[in-house]
C-alpha cells in the first residue's frame, strides 16, 4: 500500500525528518509517499498558518489521490484542514493529534501533551476535547520555542522538552506522554529511554493507524458531511436565470 504523507508547512526539512519517522514506523511492503506543501507557511503556529496550509495541502492530496495513494496522514500537530480532506479523499485521512490521543487512551490511564510554543495549547486543548479525551489528558505543557527551533537549536530543544516531560510526570500524575509537533518525532525513544515511560509521535500513530484502516479496507464515507465538494458549474449556469 502506499501512505501518503503530508507536511502542510513549506519547510523541506521538517518533512525529510517526518519522512524517516514514518519510514521507521511502516511495515514491510508499505510506500510512504512524503510531500511538503507549496506556498504555505514556514511553519504553523496558530490559527493563520492553519489557514494558509489547507489550499495547497488538498491540492496535494487530491494529486496523491490520482496516485493511487490508500490513504493520508496530516502531519501537523493542530490537524488543519482535516474534515476539508476528508471531502476530497477516498481512503482514509489521519490527523496526528487524533491518532497521538487515539494512541494515548489506549495505552495509558492519564497522559499530559507537550508542545512548542504557550500559543498552540489552546488549540491542542480544544482538539482534545473534540476527540472526546479531555477527561484522560491531564494538561498540554509548552516548551516555549518555535517550531523551526527544535531542528535550528537541538540542544536547547531537547534540554527543555525532558524539564518538561519530567515536570508532567512529577505534578500532573500521567503515564504517558504525546508530543504535540511533528518536529518533535525523532525525540520520542529518546525521551521514553529518560523518563521511563511510553511517549507517543503522532506521526508514527497516524501511520500505523492509517496501514491498519487502509489495511482493513476502509474508505472515507461518502453518504454525507465527507461527501466530495459539489461541481458547482451547474449552478452557475443557472443563476442568471434565476435571477429573472
Amino acid at each position: 500500500m502506499r501512505i501518503h504523507v503530508i507536511n502542510p508547512n513549506s519547510t523541506t526539512s521538517m518533512t525529510d525528518q517526518i519522512a524517516r519517522a514514518a519510514g521507521a514506523a511502516k511495515a514491510d511492503g508499505t510506500e510512504i509517499d512524503a510531500v511538503t506543501a507549496k506556498g504555505t507557511p514556514a511553519s504553523i503556529e496558530g490559527y493563520s498558518d492553519e489557514a494558509m496550509s489547507v489550499p495547497s495541502m488538498l491540492s496535494a492530496i487530491r494529486e496523491a489521490e490520482a496516485r493511487g495513494a490508500s490513504a493520508h496522514v496530516i502531519a501537523c500537530f493542530d490537524d488543519p484542514g482535516l474534515a476539508a480532506a476528508r471531502e476530497v479523499a477516498a481512503g482514509p485521512v489521519i490527523g496526528i493529534c487524533q491518532a497521538a490521543v487515539q494512541v494515548a487512551v489506549t495505552i495509558a490511564a492519564r497522559f499530559s501533551v507537550i508542545t512548542t510554543l504557550p500559543r498552540s495549547v489552546p488549540v491542542i486543548e480544544d482538539l482534545v476535547a473534540h476527540y472526546g479525551a479531555s477527561g484522560r489528558c491531564r494538561r498540554v505543557r509548552a516548551v516555549d520555542l518555535p517550531v523551526l527551533s527544535l531542528e535550528a537549536d537541538a540542544a536547547t530543544a531537547r534540554m527543555k522538552l525532558l524539564a518538561e516531560a519530567r515536570a508532567a510526570l512529577r505534578d500532573d500524575g500521567v503515564d504517558a506522554i504525546v508530543l504535540g509537533c511533528a518536529g518533535m518525532a525523532e525525540l520520542c525513544e529518546w525521551l521514553s529511554r529518560e523518563i521511563g515511560v511510553p511517549v507517543i509521535d503522532g506521526v508514527t500513530a497516524a501511520v500505523k493507524l492509517a496501514e491498519a484502516m487502509a489495511g482493513g479496507g476502509f474508505r472515507t464515507s461518502k453518504a454525507g458531511a465527507y461527501a466530495y465538494p459539489r461541481d458547482k458549474s451547474a449552478d452557475l449556469a443557472a443563476a442568471p436565470a434565476l435571477a429573472h
